[in-house]
């Protein structure tokens, strides 16, 4: 078992942390260009903690404009072992009112111009998805949600839209009639790269309000209790590369192995 890394990346709202120690920020270069931001890199107690404020300080970057891939690099080159991702959202069932935490476990992906995958032409892999949440990290967020008296659903599908405009009536009926809990417009594609990464990954979902106090209860709870040491992934996601690269060796690309050096680098040292 590995040293657990917990990464925070915070949505609308969640531009910091208060109650990290020791913070030092780190601007990261990727091969993918530059993060939303520089990383806080810190500590809650025993706990390693690395955040990033997905939209940049003072939110300038609108989802559509996020570099997903750098993020996730810079996670990875950051030691991460496990990500929470905090993200406004608005419901589509009465029983999830505006304060309401959802645990996402599944998403509907409806983004149409963001790139989506670290691999590629030189390089084909294809990682298992069906489960695209950790459960074991999303048990540690309902720990830490039950212990600080934060109402909460544990499952749901989210659906994310590409934006920044809102959904139209007519998709918002469509969706509410499918069943769908929830809608944002920044899980995907961080939760696929994030899986091309080896990180485990779960998303907190809070229906619209002045959300922000109770998220910042939820990390400081959950990184005061987190496990030292990293818990393998029900679901494979620390092991989803294994098997995954289906280029031979000699006909992969040296330029596009250089750029997965950091996100790969478990599987292409043995290759």
């Amino acid at each position: 078992m590995s040293r657990s890394v917990l990464g925070i990346i915070g949505g609308s709202g969640v531009y910091d942390l208060p109650g990290l120690e020791d913070v030092v920020e780190l601007p990261v270069a990727t091969p993918w260009g530059d993060p939303s931001d520089r990383l806080r890199v810190g500590r809650v107690g025993h706990t390693q903690v690395v955040f990033l404020p997905r939209h940049g300080r003072g939110h300038r970057l609108s989802p559509s404009d996020i570099n997903y891939r750098a993020n996730i690099d810079a996670m990875k080159q950051a030691g991460v072992t496990d990500l929470v991702s905090f993200s406004a959202c608005g419901s589509y069932k009465e029983e999830l009112p505006p304060g309401t935490f959802v645990l996402v476990d599944d998403f509907i992906d409806r983004t149409l111009r963001r790139e989506n995958s670290f691999f590629g032409q030189g390089c084909v892999a294809h990682v298992p998805f069906s489960h695209p949440v950790g459960p074991a990290l999303q048990e540690l967020v309902a720990r830490a949600a039950t212990a600080e008296g934060i109402a909460f659903q544990r499952g749901g599908v989210a659906v994310c839209m590409e934006g920044p405009q809102f959904s139209t009536l007519a998709e918002s009926r469509s969706y509410k009639r499918l069943g769908y809990d929830v809608v944002h417009m920044t899980s995907m594609p961080e939760a696929k790269l994030a899986r091309e990464a080896e990180i485990t990954y779960a998303v907190v979902a809070m229906v619209m309000d002045a959300n922000r106090e109770r998220a910042q209860r939820l990390f400081s709870r959950l990184a005061r209790d987190f496990p030292t040491q990293h818990i393998p992934c029900p679901v494979g996601s620390d092991r989803a590369l294994e098997g995954a690269i289906l280029t031979s060796p000699e006909a992969r690309d040296p330029a596009l192995l250089a750029r997965l050096g950091t996100v790969a680098r478990r599987v292409l040292a043995g290759s």
